[in-house]
């Protein structure tokens, strides 16, 4: 196994997510120890966000780090043991996770795909990008 980024890098369904991931210089904090729950916007996630938007989210550091972090969960939190309710991020907001149906939403993005072990934390796939009040 290996760490949360270089297991979303693997996957290659998250190279928008690598670009932004780099740009926030959060990449060394991801490969640390953890442990970390991830909620991974897809590039077709990212797709979604306006290109102007997201070309000015790129470029500006501090609110990139801000939105990147709002994906972040202290602790390893697996499929089986999510919770309804508030859930505090990293960012220091809290995320509203619902679930309804055996299906999960994180704020307004669904949950995809659940469980992808990294030896620090897991990922779990959304598939829009959220973005902290």
């Amino acid at each position: 196994m290996s760490n949360i980024i270089d297991t979303a890098v693997a996957a290659g369904d998250f190279k928008t997510l690598a670009t932004a991931l780099t740009a926030a210089g959060l990449v060394d904090t991801l490969k640390g120890t953890g442990p970390f729950t991830v909620f991974a916007p897809t590039d077709e996630a990212f797709a979604k966000v306006p290109k102007d938007k997201l070309d000015a989210l790129l470029k500006d550091k501090a609110a990139l780090t801000k939105v990147l972090t709002y994906h972040v969960v202290s602790g390893k939190v697996m499929a089986k043991d999510v919770k309804a309710g508030p859930c505090k991020t990293v960012q220091g907001s809290d995320i509203s996770i619902t679930v309804h149906d055996g299906k999960v939403k994180v704020d307004s993005a669904n949950v995809t795909k659940t469980d992808i072990a990294a030896d620090n934390g897991v990922i779990h796939v959304i598939d829009a990008v959220l973005m902290p009040k």
